[in-house]
């Protein structure tokens, strides 16, 4: 079998609040492989979202490693994360967080200002990851003038643009109702089996969790059981 994609060993995360230190994840073990889509399921509290911002590179372990494509994550400075985020990560939060005053097209651009690329080139690609979504001519219109799962389509599309190796979702369809969260869960689907794309998505819902190819449950900050792919 081929190394895995994300490789967590021992991973432990706690926070200092005043004089209390506050355990979140406590030694975790976990594989995740190219091309698989994990949710990652527990009850409020339990550590998913801290995991998965571990594992974007949004936050550092307090001790164990990450590696992501046989880089050590975890032992990068501030600076290379942040590199290493851009160029490798496509986030995807519950809230959409577009920009109101542009349009669908300047939004998903957004990420490739970060990176040596001319107007027409930025476009090109962003008509494409629009297209991926199904937007394509919904492209000039402003988030004010998208429903809900548009404008969640638009923050996929801007998470795709950079060809990213991870796709970090956090709640997706946390906002939305269930007609149109089935449509946003049926396109990570798509984007994970036709497109390749490596999914990470926490989610308290269990039928978004059935989308995924696996589930990973944790309580407490631990693994419970990690389903294997089916």
């Amino acid at each position: 079998m081929s190394e895995p994609l994300v490789q967590i060993r021992q991973l432990t995360k706690h926070y200092t609040r005043g004089k209390q230190k506050v355990e979140v994840l406590h030694g975790i073990d976990l594989d995740i492989g190219r091309g698989d889509f994990v949710a990652l399921m527990g009850p409020s509290g339990s550590g998913k979202t801290t995991l998965l911002n571990l594992i974007g590179g949004l936050d550092t372990p307090t001790a164990g490693s990450v590696s992501v494509d046989g880089k050590r994550i975890d032992q990068f400075k501030a600076g290379e994360l942040a590199r290493w985020r851009a160029e490798h990560v496509g986030f995807v939060f519950q809230f959409y967080n577009l920009l109101p005053v542009l349009s669908a097209q300047k939004n998903v651009e957004l990420p490739l200002l970060l990176r040596k690329m001319g107007g027409a080139e930025r476009a090109k690609r962003a008509q494409v990851a629009l297209s991926l979504v199904g937007l394509a001519e919904r492209a000039g219109h402003k988030p004010s003038e998208l429903s809900g799962g548009q404008e969640q389509r638009v923050a996929i599309a801007r998470a795709l643009v950079t060809d990213p190796t991870l796709l970090v979702c956090d709640e997706p369809t946390g906002d939305l109702d269930r007609k149109t969260a089935d449509e946003i869960l049926g396109l990570l689907q798509v984007l994970n089996r036709e497109h390749g794309k490596t999914i990470i998505m926490v989610t308290h819902d269990p039928k978004a969790a059935e989308y995924a190819a696996r589930t990973v449950h944790l309580d407490k900050g631990l693994l419970v059981d990690a389903a294997p792919a089916h």
